[in-house]
């Protein structure tokens, strides 16, 4: 079974409805380590709703589509790896809503037999209630096991160019043993994350953590250092994902400002490991 280019870059799923709460806000916090200390008043406004409302982590968008990498589109899927994620937000993310989600297979790239192709997924979220559009997504799969698909060659989008300098602000967050356990609640029920056999046989020690939670701890880094944990200064989040990271690690977050927009790479301090580079977060002017 391989890639039907054609009939992939013509499905479109359309008014998808989806709903979530302020506890799946929580939640969503707390697996990307919020809560580090229940004195930090702002930071608990993510997990305790008697502070004004439960805040909400902008990157917990990225967990609002539902099924947006399915598993029987023709691909190999145990050789797929998730390349990139990007986010707009077009207004601040609500603690809870109803939404309507569309999504699509946007391009597909071959880079020739042996070598894999790209995949590029798109999806949209709006209010059910007056259809105002809240964000939009964009991730890109490198299918590893599909090359010579006959799609036409290409590369997908650029990365952003993280600057020479030395960084303006780091920022060191812990994650747990119980990481990977606690994220994939959020909706990603791939036992890569869970089970030790599984992980074993893709070529790693234990079960390695989601790279959208990475992502969402280098918002959450972003939110502490730049932001004073206004999620509502945040309008994009984009970042390339690099290597695992391992329940357990601690991921160092390196921040460039340059006006409204921050360029970021994260690192896992122990193995001196980049996880996550070409970082963009841009501000609300």
């Amino acid at each position: 079974m391989t890639l039907n280019v054609d009939e992939l870059l013509k499905t479109e799923h359309r008014d998808i409805p989806f709903s979530y709460n302020d506890k799946d806000s929580i939640l969503y916090a707390l697996g990307v380590s919020l809560g580090e200390s229940l004195e930090d008043a702002k930071s608990l406004r993510f997990l305790y709703e008697n502070h004004g409302g439960v805040a909400t982590v902008p990157t917990m968008a990225s967990v609002l589509v539902p099924d947006m990498f399915p598993p029987d589109l023709g691909w190999d899927y145990a050789k797929v790896l998730h390349l990139d994620q990007r986010l707009q937000l077009f207004r601040p993310l609500p603690a809870g809503a109803a939404l309507m989600i569309n999504k699509r297979i946007s391009e597909i790239y071959d880079r020739g037999s042996g070598r894999g192709a790209y995949v590029l997924f798109e999806a949209e979220g709006r209010l059910a209630k007056d259809d105002t559009v809240i964000f939009s997504l964009g991730s890109t799969i490198y299918a590893r096991g599909d090359g010579g698909c006959g799609a036409p060659k290409g590369k997908g989008p650029l990365p952003h160019k993280t600057p020479s300098r030395e960084p303006d602000l780091s920022c060191d967050i812990p994650t747990s043993e119980q990481q990977a356990l606690l994220y994939r609640l959020n909706g990603d029920w791939n036992p890569l994350h869970a089970d030790p056999a599984v992980a074993r046989a893709a070529g790693f020690e234990k079960p390695i953590l989601h790279g959208l939670c990475s992502y969402g701890i280098a918002c959450h880094a972003i939110l502490k250092t730049i932001c004073d944990y206004d999620p509502t200064l945040i309008s994009e989040f984009n970042a390339r994902f690099s290597a695992p990271v391992l329940p357990g690690d601690t991921i160092t977050t390196e921040m460039w400002q340059d006006g409204n927009e921050i360029s970021f790479q994260c690192a896992v301090k122990e193995r001196d490991t980049v996880v996550i580079k070409n970082g963009k977060c841009v501000l609300r002017a």
